[in-house]
């Protein structure tokens, strides 16, 4: 006799995967608005959030800055070959300078901190959730969420738009070797076309992406390792990788879908 339960129909499962998605982004939004809340509990806060301002913005810069002098180099040398064929390659400084503030430069800096450090995030909070960590901070009468969460998300807000800020910087550095150490464009005219095209708008924008990238990191990842222990897919450390994978994905596909709905309002 087979007692095994039968599946529901190809619409009936889109629907309930469909509820089951909606309901998770709820669930992370009244955790993000809590985690918000309590960043403004106690001036304790400053100090771990000093802390993880370290981890997320000091010990990114060096994968920043790598990922940045390429990507700007890259820009570079595909923009003047595009350019040189419409006999514009005195755009050059504009064309990389635009397309690292306003997309490539928030996108990869959020990207490359996800992987960095939206993961440890994760893996970290998942880990203390499996070994009773947080229990024991609820026994000792500590908010779990004040204590782990608040920090990570303040400390995102503030360093996120700082490094694609560097990231951009870094990036427009990049294209100068390339187009004018490399390629023979004009320095002056690199500039100009930077200085006459770049507008308080186009930064703003950038900026605007930034912080939103922070939060969604920040709340995806301690989201996912502070709920390991309710996980259907696995459990013990077996949990808490599924959780820190989930994380990962989870956050740059948030990242594109609002990098496409940021870009669509402020266009």
């Amino acid at each position: 006799m087979n007692t095994s339960t039968p599946s529901p129909p190809p619409l009936a499962a889109l629907g309930i995967r469909t509820l089951s998605v909606v309901g998770e982004m709820g669930a992370m939004f009244i955790f993000f608005i809590n985690g918000f809340l309590h960043i403004f509990s106690s001036p304790k806060q400053l100090r771990k959030i000093v802390n993880q301002m370290y981890f997320i913005g000091s010990k990114s810069l060096l994968v920043i800055s790598l990922i940045g002098i390429f990507t700007g180099m890259v820009l570079g040398l595909q923009g003047y070959y595009t350019l040189v064929k419409f006999g514009s390659e005195g755009l050059l400084g504009a064309a990389v300078a635009l397309s690292l503030i306003r997309e490539l430069g928030p996108v990869l800096t959020a990207i490359m901190i996800t992987g960095r450090a939206g993961s440890s995030m994760a893996a970290e909070i998942g880990v203390m959730r499996i070994s009773d960590q947080i229990d024991a901070l609820e026994v000792m009468d500590i908010n779990p969420i004040s204590y782990l969460v608040s920090p990570r998300i303040a400390a995102s807000i503030i360093c996120f738009p700082l490094l694609t800020a560097l990231f951009d910087v870094i990036g427009i550095i990049g294209g100068y070797l390339t187009g004018v150490t490399m390629l023979g464009i004009n320095s002056g005219v690199y500039f100009y076309r930077i200085e006459s095209s770049v507008d308080m708008s186009d930064i703003n924008e950038g900026f605007t992406k930034a912080l939103l990238f922070g939060i969604i990191v920040a709340t995806v990842s301690c989201f996912q390792g502070y709920y390991t222990h309710m996980r259907k897919d696995g459990v013990g450390p077996e949990g808490v990788s599924n959780s820190t994978t989930s994380a990962v994905v989870m956050s740059c596909v948030l990242i594109l879908i609002t990098d496409y709905v940021v870009t669509s309002f402020l266009l």
